[in-house]
């Protein structure tokens, strides 16, 4: 099937690796163009149809810094995919976090996606049309031991942002969607300093076990992959959707028991 991507720009954030990485080459595949924004680049480079940016989207600048670039070198913005993101696990539980830790949390899950959103749709407004995903969380309304409450408190503003923007930006052409992924075989889960190791090094098990436990748990009898996350947010990027927005899609191999 064809998305009718061609020719339509795209901005992807924390584009290096993982999901991201994995959203990159899916929409070079559909024909677009890709604009894509990581503090390391060297996946990225020679591409076919990807232009890497590289930009902190920690800093508040950065983002708007990306979305300028991009329409600078390419004219339009037509896509934001915002996908940057990082999970801590609090072992220690809730007393332990500190009001910086919550704000570094909501800093690159939440504030990042805003600050790109803020800037796309300067652009976005003036052709009256354009696309937004953002890659959220199950953690986002899926808290079943706290372990990362920051995080799920971050990607639930996310949530909740995409569908009040929903309202407003709808008459202007603009469609806001998330993704909601649950655990996904990343470096975020399974890397060296990765969920898995690190519930592991605290409760003296080993991230095999770690990970085992988690997979019981989900119905599929495995984590999704980046690019199943990826095809998913490609196909929302799909004018052939244009009248999908404000929803939550959940990819999480039944996870999730409840509606």
């Amino acid at each position: 099937m064809d998305l009718n991507l061609n020719d339509k720009v795209a901005v992807v954030t924390g584009a290096s690796k993982g999901i991201g990485f994995a959203v990159v080459q899916a929409l070079a595949a559909e024909g677009a163009t890709v604009v894509a924004g990581a503090r390391s680049l060297d996946t990225l480079q020679g591409l076919e149809g990807v232009t890497p940016i590289a930009v902190d989207l920690s800093h508040r600048e950065g983002p708007a810094r990306l979305i300028d670039t991009a329409v600078e070198r390419h004219g339009q913005i037509d896509l934001l995919v915002n996908n940057v993101g990082a999970a801590r696990v609090r072992v220690s539980g809730f007393s332990s976090l500190t009001d910086e830790d919550f704000e570094q949390s909501l800093e690159i899950n939440f504030f990042a996606a805003l600050r790109a959103i803020r800037a796309a749709v300067v652009h976005m407004s003036r052709r009256r049309q354009g696309t937004i995903v953002n890659v959220a969380s199950v953690n986002a309304f899926f808290e079943p031991d706290g372990g990362v409450i920051d995080y799920g408190a971050a990607k639930a503003a996310l949530v909740n942002l995409a569908k009040s923007l929903s309202q407003e930006l709808g008459p202007q052409g603009i469609r806001i969607t998330s993704v909601s992924p649950g655990p996904v075989s990343t470096d975020l889960w399974l890397g060296d300093d990765g969920v898995a190791a690190t519930v592991a090094q605290a409760t003296g098990s080993d991230a095999a076990a770690v990970q085992s436990q988690m997979v019981a748990g989900i119905p599929s009898g495995r984590f999704t992959t980046p690019e199943e996350v990826a095809l998913l947010v490609t196909v929302l990027a799909s004018p052939r959707l244009a009248n999908v927005t404000g929803a939550n899609w959940v990819i999480d191999g039944g996870l999730i028991k409840t509606t």
